[in-house]
């Protein structure tokens, strides 16, 4: 019992709260024109187009790994779910987030021999 309340008080004090994820549309409160020029663009890009939304939920998904962003991990996967994606499907766009995001940290290895080619001759 001690391990849930402790667990329950971790979460409460987490800096991520899920309840502000329903708080995003109050961003036009301080500054309104560039608020709602946010949310027309936003709605915009997720409208179908070459891409299903299906298929744009995927990549948002993604992305939000990516950018480790937790309250558009929660979004992605409910619209996901929403959309039919299938749990497979999830967690392979996680991988290949994952992939790209590895890889263009290990890119950086060849700026990092490079340099130390430089000042090691």
């Amino acid at each position: 019992m001690t391990n849930n309340v402790n667990l329950r008080k971790m979460a409460d004090n987490s800096y991520f709260k899920p309840e502000d994820l329903k708080k995003f549309g109050d961003i036009t409160k301080w500054q309104e024109t560039l608020g709602k020029k946010f949310f027309e663009y936003y709605g915009e890009v997720f409208k179908e187009g070459a891409l299903t939304a299906r298929e744009k939920a995927l990549i948002a998904l993604a992305v939000s790994h990516a950018v480790q962003c937790p309250y558009c991990i929660d979004a992605y996967t409910n619209t996901c779910v929403t959309k039919g994606a299938e749990e497979e499907e999830m967690m392979e766009a996680v991988h290949v987030a994952a992939a790209i995001k590895s890889g263009a940290t290990l890119v950086y290895g060849v700026q990092m021999m490079n340099h130390n080619n430089k000042i090691s001759m």
